[in-house]
This record gives structure tokens, sequence and C-alpha cells, in this order.
């Protein structure tokens, strides 16, 4: 098996909506990192599990420098987001997306 993790930092912003008070409903940003983890079997005709611009193309060309409420048709929790991305990339298997400083966010088929 063939393994590659690309670490990918964006800047958004986003709001929830939750059932309880929190300072979380209103617009506020981060700078978060995502990383993004995908295995193969096999390599592809040109020797690679996946094209590290690839993945990167894929996740800042839609979430860096973005509001994620008017991305994504979800509550965009990192919990939401890491699964979402996990299913945007092909031959991953697994996301973390760390929001801020000591929190993170794990996706994994």
């Amino acid at each position: 098996m063939y393994y590659l993790t690309k670490r990918i930092e964006i800047s958004a912003s986003h709001y929830l909506t939750l059932d309880y008070e929190s300072k979380c409903t209103r617009p506020h940003g981060h700078n978060w990192i995502i990383t993004v983890h995908c295995r193969a079997e096999e390599l592809d005709r040109n020797g690679m599990v996946a094209d590290f611009t690839d993945i990167k193309r894929t996740v800042m060309g839609q979430l860096d420098h973005a509001c994620l409420n008017d991305v994504v048709p979800f509550n965009p929790t990192a919990e939401n987001l890491a699964r979402w991305i996990c299913e945007s990339i092909p031959h991953c298997y697994r996301v973390d997306v760390q929001e801020s400083e000591g929190n993170t966010a794990s996706y994994e088929l």
C-alpha cells in the first residue's frame, strides 16, 4: 500500500447554526490547516497515488478566502468539512481539519 499526506493552509470564514447560545453563530474566520491522507495499492501511470497539486487545487480552489456557508450545503463544522473534503478527493481515506490551535476534527473512511 502506498500513502501520501498533503497539508494545506487556508483562510476562510464561517458561522454555525447551533441549537444553543454560542459566539460561533456569528460570522468569524480561521486560518485552517487541512491535512489530506490518500492511499492506493498501485501507483497511477505517472508513479503517483495522487498529484499533490490536484489535491491543493481541489481544497484551495473551493475553500480558501471564502465564506464556507456560501460554498457547502451543510452546517460548516470542522467535522462536516472533513467528510466533504474526503469525499471530494480520489483515493482519500482520511482528512484532518484544524480550525484553530488545539481544535481538530477528523473524518476517516
